[in-house]
């Protein structure tokens, strides 16, 4: 038997610690799968003390670990990459909710609880977790927090980070910092929280969060608009928030090719209309007073008569509210299914999204013309998934052989333009390369002495976030 296995099984029950090759497969093998190597071993921890015991053996050996959640990430990083194989930590036997406190409007949960179980506890208690994304039944708490994941109501929540009061974190010598403080103020030095929050696993594993919890929505206005083009698109979002502020909760843009996609897998097989550009909005309240259909009403209208839009529909019913959203989560699922996609998540000025999305539309038009583009993102925020489809009817592996540099050429375009090539999914193994080309020699230096400091071994999911030298 295998010396760390052994020394895990020291530590864990026999149940928590899985080494054959058909228990091990899901876990090493990434959301698009895309990414498939072997581990030493799976443990299943179910405490803190029990993660704390797992990472003390691993530091004493100098053997890595690749700590998982929910492994719904899209860039790989929660799974084995090439080279040692690692121990791989998933939190999904750490379901507890350990406190909830309705006065501080916080909530203290372990890392393997779901967003959605987060969520759920907290609209139990009367209560809104704002953080929602398409994964949300799968992702763990500690991973949403590991890669401080955005979602679609960013625009008025913030992303994970914003969400977070406080973390126990197990450290890459077993040590644990138990920073569960729900405090609002705490102004004692370092930020210590913040730097666990999206360093995806390399300095440390989040094994339970405090969470600061928003009031009950109740009342929302959802529409579906129909544009020209993105340009317009883009007015009809500034239009939205100039009259409804921060009661505009959501602005998705899905452009037409991506609306199509989508549509053909969901339950209607259909878009309401055809349009360029889609604009997915909502208008959301807390308490008595707001008459927040009447505002969506009002804003389209006057958008309609402008001629920034030429179609618009707004649920009528909680099931068409889910309808409009599913179509919107359709696409990723969709895009997977018929055969993937070399996919980007960048993040312009909103100002510069059209043109953003014009060039990007002449680039593949001009250097690969056989690829099919799908793009849609978060109007709101300024991200864009940017994401080129293989020639119908075959895999994203026929793309292989210039991935690297489809994936160079669109980055640059949001660079150039003050963006980010990496606005919500996170680095993990896929876009180091992009670390390398467009974060400043300084900023890497940084981010390597910080990874030094507190994981002087670099055992903690190396390969991943902070490109070697």
């Amino acid at each position: 038997m295998n010396s760390v296995v052994e020394r895990l099984l020291e530590v864990l029950p026999a149940k928590a610690v899985l080494t054959a090759p058909a228990d091990r497969a899901g876990y090493e093998t990434d959301w698009r799968r895309l990414y498939n190597y072997p581990a030493v071993c799976v443990v299943l921890p179910e405490s803190t003390a029990q993660v704390a015991a797992v990472v003390r053996v691993c530091a004493g050996l100098g053997q890595v670990i690749v700590p998982q959640g929910g492994n719904t990430g899209l860039v790989a990083g929660g799974v084995p990459g090439p080279g040692v194989a690692p121990v791989i930590l998933s939190l999904a036997r750490m379901r507890a909710v350990r406190g909830l406190d309705l006065a501080g409007n916080s909530i203290v949960v372990e890392a393997g609880v779901t967003l959605q179980g987060v969520q759920e506890a907290a609209a139990a208690a009367g209560r809104l977790f704002p953080v929602s994304l398409g994964a949300e039944g799968t992702a763990q708490i500690g991973g949403v927090i590991s890669t401080n994941a955005g979602g679609v109501q960013v625009l008025r929540y913030g992303s994970m980070r914003a969400q977070v009061l406080g973390l126990e974190v197990v450290l890459p010598d077993g040590r644990v910092w138990d920073g569960l403080r729900a405090l609002r103020k705490d102004n004692t030095g370092f930020d210590l929280k913040q730097i666990f929050i999206g360093a995806e696993g390399t300095l440390g594993i989040v094994t339970a969060a405090a969470l600061a919890l928003a009031p009950a929505v109740t009342a929302r206005a959802t529409a579906l608009v129909g544009t020209a083009d993105v340009a317009a698109a883009l007015k009809v979002f500034e239009a939205l928030r100039a009259e409804a502020g921060a009661v505009l909760t959501l602005c998705e843009l899905i452009c037409a090719p991506a609306m199509r996609l989508a549509a053909a897998h969901v339950p209607a097989g259909r878009a309401p209309f055809e349009a360029g550009a889609y604009v997915l909005a909502e208008l959301s309240a807390s308490g008595p007073g707001l008459d927040v259909d009447g505002m969506l009403e009002g804003v389209l209208a006057r958008a309609l008569e402008a001629g920034l839009a030429h179609d618009a529909v707004i649920a009528q019913s909680a099931r068409e509210r889910a309808d409009f959203l599913a179509l919107r989560e359709a696409v990723p699922e969709g895009e997977l299914k018929e055969g993937g996609a070399v996919k980007h998540d960048i993040a312009v000025p909103l100002g510069l999204i059209p043109e953003t999305v014009a060039a990007v539309e002449a680039l593949i038009a001009a250097e690969y013309p056989d690829c099919r583009l799908n793009i849609f993102g978060h109007i709101g925020d300024g991200n864009l998934h940017v994401n080129v489809r293989p020639p119908a009817g075959q895999t994203v592996s026929v793309l292989n052989d210039r991935k690297a540099a489809i994936t160079a050429a669109v980055e640059g375009l949001a660079v150039a333009r003050g963006g980010s090539f990496s606005a919500e999914h996170g680095i993990g193994q896929m876009r180091l390369a992009g670390m390398r080309a467009h974060k400043a020699p300084v900023e890497l230096d940084l981010m390597r002495a910080i990874k030094r400091a507190i994981d002087p071994q670099g055992i903690m999911n190396p390969g991943k976030t902070v490109p070697e030298v």
